[in-house]
């Protein structure tokens, strides 16, 4: 199998690709510039995906990879500009990925954060192992001399403008919009409840987002992107959770909540270090769980990401803040979820859970196993993914565990040469899985699987050919980290790849379709996203789909509702389509973003702080709200 080129402006991969290396913790390869878009559109537009083609088998997949073959690390391609239909002409400087290479410190020592690191690099080894039901930790720990290859692309924040934005009414009468600058600094998945249909698994209740009487939103507020200490080129601002009255972002090294509203500061909880991670599953008492540095980085110490902590999202405090050890060594840990009352973080040395209430330590990894939890997805249920056997013949176990003592309660062993999985969702259960490094696109996915949660049997395999379809899943860190597919209603809601929406017109669109999780098939829904439109799937509300449609370069983007039945579209909300307020909208990419929406409010956010400066001042959250 040959290793694909580097990306973009990217130097030569250095050593970390190819065979397993055993450097202490995993090293994250400078971002990459993207490339100048075209500057005529294609003469031949890629047709779109079949959109009636039941899945396809694959005759062996997860089939063994050749010996000491290493996977291939593919980076995704870069948002091509501010919006699908955007006249083509370089993009302003300072936007988008930095236009140069980051030093070797100041990077966050774990790759990026969930929702924004691109997946795509290969890892991890031992023995074949089954853990056992019923022992104590359900054999979740890890053999010290597990080997790693070092392989991640750091998706660099899209992180734009500064000042304060004035801009009111509707998207249909946007002339009358107005920016101004100066004035102080103000300052989800949706409401994401542990367990409920926020999580996108199991559905419940009824859709609570309805229509406003006007869709026309205004900005509410916007916080300044926050400056990098001296010396360091990228931090780690990874985490933002929506309440009834609060919008919690993550800083340099502090959470900050905001009134939904207003974006005046409720509260600002200070950390010694960056967050490296955060789980978007909030309690129904506002409960969260981070996994942060122990301090700042430094050019002399990055610092590793050790501390697993709990937030008091309404009271704007930490509840308890834990580590865990390997033999001597301390955990650093790539991913943490909740679920079944239990906070429980991974690594490449195993992972680790304590009680969400007290933090008492429910289990740590064990030096003496020869398998390890690499990560864990949670709400509703806690559902680990365990890496067992040597490198050439990788067995990934998906174990729904019980989350207090951590024995296996079922488990669904995936075919060898499946080197990574993610957890789209825990109930019912469903993993992504780049099957033979065959999805070609970077996205991390081929296939996913959906588990019987009781028995640990596949139910169906459902084919989502990287080509045809636009989700991303993180699975190599951020095991529960997707974007661009939820679930619920037992289907799997998936955006599909752009393409020629027909006609004379070079026009791009796509559109949302839904598996039946039972039979693996299409059930022929669709919605579509319009001309020059981009729709992506952002969570489950009761029984209908959150979507977020990316726009063209002259209109601001939509927030709508898909009726899970029917699929007809509710618009909820559509932004302003002034230049200046969509030049902030469109760098904020689904793809490399976080994108929360409840309540008539939606917030969108950077994950990483960086030096690099432009002629335009930066923002790392813009709020849009409707009256």
């Amino acid at each position: 199998m040959s290793q694909p080129p580097p990306p973009p402006n990217q130097p030569p991969q250095q050593p970390g690709f190819g065979p397993p290396q055993e450097p202490s913790e995993p090293q994250t390869p400078a971002p990459a510039t993207p490339p100048t878009p075209p500057a005529q559109p294609p003469q031949q537009p890629p047709a779109g995906p079949d959109l009636n083609k039941a899945p396809q088998p694959q005759p062996g997949y997860g089939y063994p990879q050749a010996p000491g073959t290493p996977p291939p690390a593919a980076p995704p391609t870069p948002p091509q500009g501010p919006g699908y239909g955007y006249p083509q002409q370089q993009p302003p400087a300072g936007y988008g990925y930095p236009a140069q290479q980051p030093g070797p410190y100041g990077q966050p020592q774990q790759p990026g954060p969930y929702g924004q690191q691109p997946p795509y690099g290969y890892a991890q080894p031992t023995v074949p192992m089954q853990a056992q039901a019923g022992q104590p930790g359900g054999g979740r720990k890890v053999n010290a001399q597990v080997a790693i290859i070092v392989s991640a692309v750091v998706a660099i924040a899209l992180i734009v403008g500064g000042g304060v934005w004035y801009a009111n009414s509707s998207g249909k009468d946007d002339d009358k919009q107005t920016t101004a600058e100066g004035g102080d600094t103000k300052g989800g998945e949706g409401d994401g409840k542990e367990g409920g249909s926020g999580d996108g698994g199991a559905t419940t209740g009824e859709a609570e987002e309805k229509a406003p009487a006007a869709t026309g939103s205004k900005v509410l507020f916007q916080v300044p992107s926050p400056k990098v200490p001296k010396g360091v080129t990228t931090i780690s601002i990874a985490g933002s959770w929506l309440t009834d009255s609060v919008y919690a972002k993550s800083g340099l090294s502090e959470i900050t909540g905001y009134d939904r509203k207003s974006g005046t500061k409720k509260w600002t909880l200070d950390l010694p270090g960056p967050v490296c991670a955060a789980t978007s599953h909030v309690t129904e008492d506002n409960k969260t769980a981070i996994v942060h540095k122990p301090a700042m980085p430094s050019k002399t110490d990055p610092q590793a990401c050790t501390e697993v902590a709990v937030v008091d999202l309404a009271a704007g405090s930490k509840v308890w803040t834990k580590t865990a050890k390997s033999g001597t060594m301390p955990v650093s840990f790539n991913n943490v979820t909740i679920g079944g009352g239990t906070v429980a973080a991974g690594s490449t040395s195993g992972g680790a859970a304590w009680d969400l209430a007290t933090g008492d330590e429910r289990w740590a990894p064990k030096t003496s196993d020869s398998c390890y939890d690499a990560g864990y997805g949670g709400g509703a249920k806690l559902v680990a993914v365990r890496k067992c056997g040597s490198y050439d013949q990788r067995q990934l176990h998906i174990q729904n565990v019980d989350p207090k003592t951590g024995d296996v309660l079922a488990e669904y062993k995936m075919d060898e040469g499946i080197e990574y999985a993610a957890v789209v969702s825990t109930d019912p259960l469903v993993v992504a899985a780049d099957v033979g490094d065959s999805a070609g696109d970077g996205s991390g996915i081929s296939d996913f699987f959906s588990i019987d949660n009781k028995t640990g049997k596949l139910r169906a395999r459902l084919s989502a050919p990287g080509d045809e379809f636009a989700a991303r899943c993180d699975a190599i860190y951020k095991v529960e980290n997707c974007t661009g597919v939820t679930v619920g209603n037992d289907r799997l809601y998936i955006a599909t790849e752009e393409h020629d929406s027909g006609g004379d017109s070079y026009s791009q669109t796509n559109e949302v379709v839904a598996f039946d999780l039972a039979t693996g098939k299409q059930t022929g829904q669709r919605a579509d996203a319009g001309e020059n439109y981009e729709i992506f799937p952002l969570r489950m509300d009761g029984p209908d789909v959150i979507a977020y449609k990316r726009p063209p370069y002259d209109k601001g983007g939509q927030v709508v509702s898909i009726d899970g039945e029917s699929f007809k579209e509710t618009i909820l909300m559509e932004n302003p389509s002034t230049e200046a307020v969509r030049d902030v909208e469109s760098r904020m990419s689904p793809d490399y973003s976080e994108i929360q929406f409840g309540q008539g409010g939606l917030y969108m956010s950077s994950v990483y702080a960086s030096d690099f400066t432009s002629r335009e001042k930066e923002y790392s959250v813009i709020a849009f709200g409707t009256e």
